[in-house]
């Protein structure tokens, strides 16, 4: 648990931090988009380059971004190993059934490896960045005009920024819970699969239950200081678009640019 990190943000004061979260939402999500066009190692190089330079200029600490894998390796791992074994193509040196190692296998495993890392690495990047409040509001600034569609985006965007202010407090008093039982002699760690689930049960159960009262009490809260999500609402955060967001966006097409011609 303590290795999660959605939710987590780490203050700071470099030009990412400061850019406005709109632009940093679209950036990722381009970015995701456009690393699927690269198919050789001058491509796959290029936004490698690319995605490590981002990170050293965020100046967060890299553990944070190691931590942000971690929950994911075997995902990707299992991803890896059906790329590296069910794809054929060139030189063939092992195979065993409908299983085969290839030429073209180890490179389309090694591409997806490193797409994913990539991925990961920028979402985290996101998240590091960005206040979970801030991002909630880039995402309903950024879904506005589904509004003309009478969509319930403003309930949207509360619901997104409840869910990730929440995270992390649900975290913490997860493991709260578990060392509570661990002190009651409770082993999370022994036996087999299905000990270890049923050794789960007892911290579930107080955590929905806590859960529930949570949200019950905020709830409440909201409705004593006259909250409404039908009616149009002033912002304590305003969003602004600085010359540095411009200049992000000016990047992603050059880099775009580049990742064609390194295609080529």
């Amino acid at each position: 648990m303590d290795k999660l990190i959605l939710g987590r943000f780490v203050p700071g004061d470099t030009w990412i931090h400061h850019m406005d979260p709109r632009s940093k939402i679209l950036i990722s999500f381009y970015f995701i988009a456009i690393i699927f066009l690269a198919n050789n190692v001058a491509s796959y190089a290029l936004m490698i380059a690319f995605t490590l330079g981002v990170i050293f200029l965020s100046g967060v600490d890299q553990k944070f971004f190691f931590r942000g894998v971690r929950p994911l390796f075997f995902l990707i791992l299992i991803t890896v190993l059906f790329q590296l074994f069910l794809t054929r193509g060139g030189h063939v040196y092992w195979q065993f059934g409908p299983f085969a190692l290839s030429q073209y296998g180890i490179i389309s495993s090694i591409y997806v490896f490193l797409r994913f890392m990539m991925i990961i690495l920028m979402s985290t990047l996101l998240t590091l960045t960005t206040a979970p409040l801030m991002i909630a509001d880039g995402i309903e600034a950024l879904l506005n005009p589904l509004k003309k569609l009478h969509l319930p985006i403003d309930q949207l965007a509360l619901m997104i920024s409840l869910a990730l202010r929440f995270v992390p407090t649900l975290m913490d008093e997860t493991m709260a819970i578990m060392n509570a039982q661990r002190a009651r002699g409770l082993d999370f760690g022994d036996g087999g699969l299905m000990k270890r689930v049923k050794a789960m049960v007892p911290v579930l159960i107080p955590l929905f239950v806590n859960t529930f009262s949570r949200a019950g009490d905020l709830a409440i809260a909201m409705e004593s200081r006259g909250y409404n999500g039908e009616t149009e609402r002033t912002r304590y955060r305003v969003l602004q678009w600085h010359a540095v967001d411009t200049i992000a966006i000016i990047v992603m097409v050059v880099l775009t640019a580049a990742l064609i011609f390194a295609r080529n």
